[in-house]
């Protein structure tokens, strides 16, 4: 019986979910957002705001455990340059997920995982907000 067994298996071994997991994080915290199937997303969550409290402590030690699970030393960077400082005075929920619409293949539902305060940074907002550069040229006479 799986009592007490919370963790989401996602049809795959322990260290394959956990390889997967983390790459989706470190997908993360390069660009932002991601999009990513629901279960993924409420799985790759958790790892994402330990990582962010790694960041915020900032220490030496928590910046090796970070590269220790991210395996990535580029994203740790990231992580503990801009991200951490800009949740410094939030207490968690550091992320935000979105649902879709289904995926036509499987029928999987999709969702964007993304930080809560980089949410207007986002090259969908960026898109839709017209910027100072956008106008149109004045005809020349």
């Amino acid at each position: 019986m799986r009592h007490l067994k919370r963790t989401a298996k996602l049809g795959r071994t322990s260290e394959h979910r956990n390889a997967m997991l983390v790459n989706l994080v470190c997908s993360l915290i390069k660009h932002k957002r991601v999009t990513t199937t629901l279960a993924k997303a409420k799985a790759a969550r958790s790892v994402a705001e330990k990582m962010v409290t790694l960041g915020k402590k900032g220490t030496i030690h928590h910046r090796r455990l970070a590269v220790a699970r991210l395996h990535q030393e580029d994203a740790a960077k990231i992580l503990f340059k801009e991200i951490a400082p800009a949740f410094k005075e939030r207490n968690g929920g550091y992320t935000r997920i979105v649902k879709m619409n289904q995926r036509i293949g499987d029928a999987a539902t999709r969702a964007i995982l993304e930080w809560v305060d980089f949410a207007a940074e986002s090259p969908a907002t960026a898109e839709a907000a017209p910027t100072a550069e956008a106008k149109p040229e004045e005809k020349k006479s």
